[in-house]
């Protein structure tokens, strides 16, 4: 199996999305997320654009074993979609692979039961449709105020059930059916970046929240229709998760049984937190730390990575 991890730069420089309290907390997140993963999977994979392989792996060293710049794509693309580098990530693969936010670490391999599924990924996690500002209505207002369809895997979910969506965390996702994958992700990717949707979403300042419908909503949707779509090429497909749910995902005991952490959501702004990432890279490779020191010391790097 192959991880793969994937890199936009341009959401990271524009601040979008959450992010560590210094450039170094972040570099070393990446090396300490490879350095870890490759105990594992040894065959790794980068996918960005040109600014980052200059930084993760010309700079930092990364020793990633394939690296594409296939991001260069989302050039012209609006950075409030931070979760599309992630789409096109899943999109190229075509064998059996996990992807890994940057912030996860895997301190042990994932289970046979999981990576042997046609698609996993962290945990189910369900959420109330009036509750969150971000919500899959929202989305279908503004689709159905320019007489525009959303996909039959969204419509289908929704009709299952108004007050409640349910999500994949994608915190880390993949699977064997890259096949399935490659359908998903295109389709999210598209539903995001059509010309024809570009009034839908226009309405809309803030995407950040949209990200997670775009991606892990239309993922689980997705899942459940071509389950039992008895005309889908993808019948009988499922999908199975490291944790049964979001709050076993955050149970510091059960993560330590799996060894598997995953600093999501705001904990990466924690100083706690970050003071850990510096003592658990200097135990596990001082020099990578110490690079990653030297060129926090560096003011035109950090003026040239806009930090």
């Amino acid at each position: 199996m192959r991880a793969v991890w994937s890199y936009w730069s341009k959401p990271y420089l524009e601040s979008k999305g959450r992010t560590w309290p210094s450039p170094m907390h972040h570099w070393l997140a990446w090396g300490l997320s490879l350095r870890l993963a490759r105990r594992h999977y040894p065959e790794t994979m980068l996918v960005t654009d040109r600014a980052g392989k200059e930084l993760l792996a010309d700079c930092l060293g990364l020793p990633f074993t394939l690296v594409s710049t296939e991001l260069d794509s989302l050039r012209h693309a609006d950075p409030g979609w931070w979760a599309l580098g992630k789409l096109i990530a899943y999109s190229m693969q075509e064998q059996p692979f996990v992807h890994l936010d940057a912030d996860v670490f895997l301190w042990k391999p994932l289970p046979p039961g999981v990576v042997s599924a046609p698609v996993f990924a962290q945990c189910p996690e369900e959420h109330s449709a009036r509750d969150s500002s971000c919500a899959p209505r929202q989305v279908e207002r503004a689709f159905q105020q320019c007489e525009l369809p959303l996909p039959a895997e969204w419509e289908w979910a929704r009709s299952r059930s108004l007050a409640i969506y349910r999500e994949a965390n994608c915190g880390i996702m993949g699977g064997n059916r890259t096949d399935f994958i490659r359908y998903y992700a295109n389709l999210a990717r598209d539903l995001v970046l059509s010309p024809a949707h570009a009034e839908a979403w226009a309405r809309f300042d803030n995407k950040d929240g949209f990200n997670m419908v775009a991606e892990q909503f239309l993922l689980s949707a997705c899942v459940d229709f071509h389950r039992s779509d008895p005309e889908s090429p993808f019948r009988g497909i499922f999908m199975r998760y490291l944790f049964s749910s979001a709050g076993e995902a955050v149970d510091q005991e059960a993560a330590a049984r799996a060894g598997f952490t995953h600093l999501w959501g705001d904990a990466k702004r924690d100083r706690a937190i970050a003071r850990r990432l510096e003592q658990r890279t200097q135990d596990e490779d001082i020099h990578f730390y110490r690079h990653c020191l030297h060129l926090s010391q560096n003011r035109n790097l950090l003026a040239a990575i806009g930090a």
